[in-house]
């Protein structure tokens, strides 16, 4: 439904095809949404030459194999969050759509919303003055056991699901890319991440924090936070904007808020990997992007005593 919705305001996307493990399951979903083909196994679907690009939205563990199939038949892909299971297959699918001449797109729809652009004026204005901290935390009571976030195999765990947003905002905030000066994991089961605290360390002293968690006791807790040496500026849900978001700016001068409006953020993206296809526009969240959120990743895995997925 990522992409489906939203193609039907791209006029020049059309989502053609599905594909599942199971052909019934498959054809059913596209009589649903009214779409003319179901695919089933995976490779009759990279065999339609009429198919010119594809949505990857399988678990964690598969993206690497099928993206790379994908990018090898010749197509265009817009694969899910996180990237791959690593920064190694991260590397590897970045390769293969180099190779290709093909784009490799990551999922991050939160990046094309007017809220994220608007962040990033505030911050670049001076108004906060130096920037001395950022923080993000994103908290939700994901609670069904065997579902696949919770799955090693797969490459499941919180900083795998909601940490990867929080990994990616806090580079984008900061504008550098951080030292993971220390973590520390609360787990499901063994190796898998519940909830998840890691400590950042950036460019010119700037510090970082992210806290992210699948079994939070809160309903939901989605918040951005950038603090500099004249003011402070919290996000409300720099997450999900198109359903509701808040910026508060507090400096010396007083207190402001207000609301960024823009379209759908999963419609903007599609906008934007399309653009991106055509070559008009480069897209912020590609396979380099997915490498570096992968190193970061990683890299809290191993502070909080943990491996990396897939290693």
């Amino acid at each position: 439904m990522a992409l489906i919705r939203p193609a039907r305001d791209v006029p020049d996307v059309v989502v053609t095809a599905v594909r599942g493990r199971d052909r019934a399951r498959a054809e059913k979903f596209a009589a649903k949404h009214g779409l003319p083909c179901a695919y089933s196994p995976y490779e009759a679907l990279l065999a339609d030459p009429e198919v010119d690009a594809v949505y990857n939205p399988l678990p964690n563990g598969l993206h690497c194999a099928w993206t790379i199939r994908a990018l090898e038949a010749g197509k265009h892909v817009l694969c899910e969050k996180p990237l791959a299971a690593n920064a190694a297959e991260a590397t590897r699918m970045a390769e293969a759509a180099e190779r290709a001449g093909k784009l490799l797109g990551e999922a991050f729809h939160w990046r094309y919303h007017a809220l994220a652009a608007r962040m990033r004026e505030i911050i670049d204005s001076g108004e906060l003055g130096r920037l001395r901290h950022v923080e993000v935390i994103f908290c939700i009571p994901f609670l069904l056991p065997g579902d696949i976030r919770y799955r090693l195999d797969l490459a499941g765990g919180a900083t795998m699901d909601v940490g990867a947003y929080t990994v990616s905002i806090v580079r984008f905030l900061a504008g550098a890319e951080p030292e993971v000066v220390g973590a520390e994991a609360r787990l499901a089961s063994p190796g898998v991440d519940r909830w998840m605290r890691a400590d950042l360390g950036f460019p010119g002293g700037v510090t970082g924090r992210v806290v992210h968690a699948l079994c939070s006791a809160r309903l939901i807790d989605a918040r951005a936070i950038a603090r500099g040496d004249r003011g402070t500026m919290s996000v409300v849900n720099p997450i999900a904007p198109h359903f509701f978001n808040r910026i508060r700016v507090r400096t010396d001068s007083g207190s402001r808020g207000e609301r960024v409006r823009g379209e759908p953020s999963y419609t903007a993206q599609l906008r934007a990997f399309a653009a991106a296809v055509r070559g008009e526009s480069a897209m912020p969240t590609d396979g380099a992007h997915g490498i570096a959120n992968m190193r970061v990743i990683d890299e809290i895995y191993r502070k909080a005593g943990l491996s990396p997925r897939g290693s």
